[in-house]
């Protein structure tokens, strides 16, 4: 009670913040009268002043605003022909103090970000616009370089496949705009680089986000992938495959109190709210049978032996990818860039194909040998990191979306970013209207269809919003049948996209949409006329004189169209489902009634639908039987719109634990990344490591004399014969310890350490006399941080198998993150000491060559190290989807890292010129 009468009295925190940004709107208002009689030279120079009052005159940035942000409402006049409403001056005020702006579809989110961008890049550290596709990204770049240009700053752009020069030069300007994977992807680059030159990345200063829930939520739970090709396992996958369909699936579920329930026995059950498959006690011995007759599972050998682990892995992919993962739904089966088919993805926020996305845990080859294609290899992880933890990096951080008030409490929890509701710049006059319920599918897609055929016969243009491809190829074919004619825009259309969505509001206008999420175009009512006005300005063969007729005539004749559009009641928007996150509906319903335009929007359901069947179909079925509904009928009353409401409320609490969940694991490795990443820094800028080196050297020998001469130890424990032969085999240091304790009256086992340190160092040091200090340094780096970044591979392996295991700690009563810190920790510690003891081994092992005999080695080590050039890009998609883009960039920087251990026989000589067999010298870091 109390808190609802302070908000009476006070007002709640959004209104409170929207007024004092309108305060300093109404400072930059007072500024136009300032900029507006300038010349365009006398507008540049004055970004000219502001930078030189942010950097050198130490002028804070919020002392800057209004007059940055007039001045760039004035440059959007000039060369955009839009000047900043006042809605959008308090969405650029809500960027810029790092909060989430939530504007409604429409709103002019793109101009919005000018604003912030422009202030922030004035302290010349750079901004980051980030989008959720190339297309965006390249658009809005190339959009709003014209502003930025005007004024006297550089844009640059942030593309997959765009060589290392590319990227500095884009990272190095003013403001880079790019995607979400490809930040993340350079910043783990520049993780694995060996020169500093290599690094495309400056400090991260300041993002504002694009469509921010749809990258920060939708695509934060699974994190980004740098892997490279593991063992091939394809013929594993083609037999497994053969296996899956004999076994049966289990209709019904046990009751573990009754032991009732079970409808018809099975093999498996399977749980579509968690996505999984689990066999059952019988379908053990019936999957144990069929493999053992397939040749994979020796006789009376178990599923659960510690050797097969990997097969039963292999089974439940295979199971999902039969039972779980549909055609046309999930993914399609489409010619690949080689002419030969290949498994897609499909994006279920944003209904696009996912070009080289892979799904991972070798689900992905799982379903390529169900569906019958080329299956292609796994991978191994080289670097990961989630958007969660690579965001958290910046400075400072804001985004922007149509809807994120839903999702404020993880925003604030996750990111420590506030959500503000902008209010639209006209009323919104859209009417949403009641959803309609049927019984059956059939039902729910006549009623579509009679409302679509109702909507064109009276001329109102109608978006149509489905949740899959495979359902908008259903409408698509009803309104065949119904001869209406219409638009198709999904993943298969996907080329066709901007045109579709531009033209959408002309009138009798049909458009099929699957989601509606991050489209960046508007839908005009009336059809979009700045296209064909952008045709016809650039058709040569049009005489500039008879333009400007042209142009207008197309003006006036859209704005008849675009009333008569009005007039019919504005867009009209049918959601054939539901989709588990109001903010997906929330989208597509915001497509209606922008900028205080009229429309409607209605969503059909049935109770066959996923989200209805899996959460709310019991309760709205007994309603419906309740009432004794006739065939054909639907409820249509607020109850029903609640209840489905809850459950996708439900979800959406799922789906946050999900990701929380994610993000304390990651945590965990996260901490040792930064460790990992820093040293590696540290490694490349330091101009000498001889003070590293020792380190490492007096912390291997350690090491080794204590295995021999334990600490605190009396001398007949000492093994000092053994303690010679292994410092000189493995470490070429040769030391007469037994004489030393002879010719001594007394000795303590550390002056056993002591002489074998000293004879380590002089040894060492003989070696650098022989090489020379600037020579051997290099060298050294190399070696340094290839050992780094193999056992770091090792380790995030180690982590991957952890983790996948540790819940079954909670069996025994132990909190599975507690004991995922604590092993996690151990094999961190276990990473240093390998590396210490590798570095050091190869640095007193290694023999100094003639330079016509370090040619060769180097060449034969080039030779061998191709393997490392196969490298892939992924981010998994919440269902374990992961994008994939093989760069030959990137594969030039690894076969630029010569050190990259060779691929020879175990028993041949090791090209490193040593005079040892490899197995014995570097094939023992391999």
């Amino acid at each position: 009670m109390l808190p609802k009468l302070l908000t009476k009295i006070f007002g709640s925190r959004n209104e409170r913040l929207l007024k004092q940004y309108r305060q300093v709107v109404t400072q930059i208002n007072a500024l136009e009268s300032r900029y507006e009689p300038l010349s365009d030279d006398q507008l540049r120079e004055q970004t000219a002043e502001l930078r030189q009052r942010a950097s050198v005159q130490g002028q804070s940035l919020d002392e800057l605003l209004p007059e940055a942000f007039a001045l760039v409402r004035e440059g959007s006049k000039r060369v955009l022909k839009m000047r900043h409403f006042d809605v959008q001056m308090l969405g650029g005020l809500a960027l810029h103090h790092r909060k989430i702006a939530e504007m409604r579809t429409g709103e002019g989110k793109t101009l919005v970000a000018t604003l912030p961008v422009f202030l922030n890049a004035l302290s010349g550290k750079g901004v980051h616009v980030v989008t959720v596709n190339d297309y965006l990204a390249r658009r809005d770049a190339e959009w709003m370089a014209r502003l930025y240009n005007f004024l006297g700053l550089s844009v640059g752009i942030n593309l997959p496949q765009m060589s290392r020069e590319e990227k500095q030069e884009a990272y190095a300007a003013d403001i880079t705009y790019g995607t979400n994977n490809e930040y993340g992807f350079d910043y783990l680059r520049d993780n694995m680089v060996y020169e500093a030159a290599d690094r495309v990345q400056r400090t991260l200063n300041y993002a504002i986000i694009d469509e921010v829930d749809s990258i920060l939520i939708d695509e934060a739970r699974t994190p980004l992938i740098i892997s490279g090709q593991a063992e091939d396992q394809t013929e594993l996958y083609v037999r497994i495959n053969a296996v899956v369909p004999k076994l049966k699936k289990q209709i019904g579920e046990e009751d573990p109190r009754t032991g009732e329930g079970v409808i018809e026995p099975g093999d498996f059950t399977s749980d579509e709210k968690s996505h999984q498959v689990v066999l059952t006690e019988a379908g053990h011995e019936r999957a144990e049978q069929l493999l053992s007759e397939a040749g994979l599972l020796a006789e009376g050998a178990s599923l659960y032996d510690a050797a097969n682990i990997t097969l039963m892995h292999h089974l439940y992919a295979a199971l999902r990818a039969h039972h779980l993962y549909h055609r046309d739904q999930h993914y399609v089966v489409q010619p690949g860039e080689g002419g030969t088919l290949e498994v897609t993805i499909v994006d279920e926020f944003t209904g696009r194909l996912m070009q080289g996305r892979r799904w991972s845990d070798g689900l992905h080859q799982a379903v390529e040998a169900k569906e019958g294609v080329e299956i292609q290899a796994e991978n191994q992880t080289l670097a990961s990191i989630t958007f969660q933890n690579y965001f958290r990096m910046y400075g400072k951080l804001s985004g922007m979306t149509g809807t994120a008030d839903t999702e404020a409490y993880e925003f604030q929890e996750i990111y420590g970013l506030e959500t503000i509701v902008i209010p639209p710049n006209r009323v919104l006059s859209r009417r949403d209207e009641l959803d309609l319920v049927y019984k059956t599918a059939r039902e729910k897609y006549e009623a579509i269809k009679n409302d679509i055929a109702d909507c064109y016969e009276r001329g109102q243009p109608v978006l149509v919003g489905t949740t899959s491809i495979e359902n908008s190829e259903l409408i698509s074919h009803l309104l065949d049948q119904a001869k209406l004619p219409h638009q198709v825009l999904n993943a298969k259309q996907h080329a066709r996209e901007a045109e579709i969505v531009a033209q959408a509001g002309r009138p009798k206008m049909i458009t099929i949409a699957t989601n509606m999420a991050g489209r960046g175009t508007d839908i005009v009512l009336g059809g979009n006329v700045e296209k064909q006005i952008q045709i016809l300005e650039a058709d040569l063969s049009v005489p500039e004189a008879d333009k400007a007729a042209r142009i207008a005539t197309l003006h006036s004749e859209w704005q008849g169209l675009h009333d008569q559009v009005k007039a019919l009641g504005g867009l009209r928007i049918i959601a054939t489902e539901r989709h588990e996150s109001r903010r997906i509906d929330n989208q597509l319903r915001g497509r209606a009634g922008r900028q205080g335009d009229p429309g409607s929007s209605r969503f059909y359901l049935s109770l066959e639908d996923s989200l209805m069947r899996i959460f709310a179909g019991d309760r709205v079925k007994a309603i419906m039987d309740r009432l004794k509904m006739p065939e054909g009928e639907a409820i249509e009353a607020g109850i029903v719109s609640r209840s489905i409401e809850g459950a996708q409320r439900k979800v959406e609490a799922r789906n946050f634990d999900m990701r929380k969940q994610l993000l304390e694991y990651d945590d965990v490795s996260n901490d040792q990344r930064k460790v990992i990443y820093a040293q590696r820094n540290e490694l490349l800028a330091a101009p000498d490591l001889e003070a590293q080196i020792m380190h490492l050297r007096h912390g291997a020998m350690a090491d080794v004399v204590r295995t021999f001469v334990p600490l605190d130890s009396v001398e007949e424990q000492w093994d000092l014969a053994g303690l010679e032969v292994n410092l000189r085999d493995e470490w070429h240091v040769n030391v007469a310890l037994r004489d030393l304790v002879q010719q001594s009256e007394a000795i303590a086992d550390q002056d056993i350490l002591n002489a074998v340190v000293l004879a380590a160092d002089e040894a060492f040091a003989a070696k650098l006399e022989l090489a020379g200090r600037d020579q051997f340094v290099g060298f050294e780096r190399m070696i340094l941080l290839q050992s780094l970044d193999t056992h770091w591979r090792e380790h995030l392996a180690a982590l991957d198998y952890l983790r996948q295991g540790i819940h079954l700690r909670g069996y025994a009563q132990k909190n599975p993150k507690q004991e995922y810190k604590r092993e996690a920790f151990d094999l961190f510690s276990q990473l240093l000491d390998s590396v210490r003891m590798d570095v050091t081994r190869v640095l007193m092992t290694v023999r100094i060559q003639t330079r016509d005999e370090a040619a060769e080695a180097a060449q034969a080590i080039e030779a061998q190290a191709a393997h490392l050039s196969n490298i892939t890009y992924t981010h998994p998609n919440e269902d374990g989807s992961v994008s994939q883009e093989a760069e030959s960039a990137v594969a030039a920087t690894f076969a630029d890292a010569s050190a990259a251990i060779p691929r020879v026989g175990r028993n041949d000589p090791c090209p490193c010129g040593s005079g040892k067999k490899y197995k014995q010298c570097h094939g023992k870091l391999s």
